[in-house]
């Protein structure tokens, strides 16, 4: 199984808000994430899944949280406490893939353990204060990239 993050990052960096809105509204990029993420699994930050508010759906939605006592009253969520249980558990599912959505504190826990990255690079800068890490190339390689109106979707892999 291919471990995949997936985040859309302004010129600056920013990929949201701590409190966790999204800095920007670009429905084309919206439906590129969508399209790709449909069907696996997606494992995000508590604060990004309550952002949403619900479900994604058509996805098996994992949800990292610190807190023992919380419980998210959703059919297609599970919760676990740490990213590296969430990922063994995605290995047990015999998916291909599965995704890191965010949102900055898990990109930084999963950078290091993801084997692809596709990032929609958006072509204007953005308020926020939560950022992307910082791609090495050292370690990731551009592998392809798609020009979009407002941005650039842009494959790496590990090298």
């Amino acid at each position: 199984m291919k471990i995949v993050i997936i985040s859309a990052v302004a010129q600056n960096g920013v990929i949201g808000r701590s409190n966790g809105d999204l800095p920007w509204k670009v429905k084309e990029e919206f439906q590129h994430f969508k399209n790709t993420t449909l069907g696996f699994p997606v494992i995000m930050g508590r604060k990004t899944f309550e952002t949403l508010g619900k479900p994604l759906k058509g996805r098996l939605n994992i949800v990292i949280t610190r807190d023992k006592e919380r419980s998210f009253e959703f059919d297609d969520v599970k919760e676990f406490y740490s990213l590296n249980e969430a990922i063994e558990y995605c290995k047990t599912l015999n998916t291909e893939k599965s995704f890191i959505i965010g949102g900055g504190e898990i990109y930084r826990q999963g950078i290091s353990l993801a084997d692809e990255m596709i990032i929609s690079f958006m072509d204007f800068e953005a308020d926020g204060d939560v950022y992307f890490p910082e791609i090495n190339e050292k370690i990731w390689k551009r592998d392809s990239g798609e020009k979009r109106n407002q941005f650039e979707i842009v494959h790496y892999k590990r090298i």
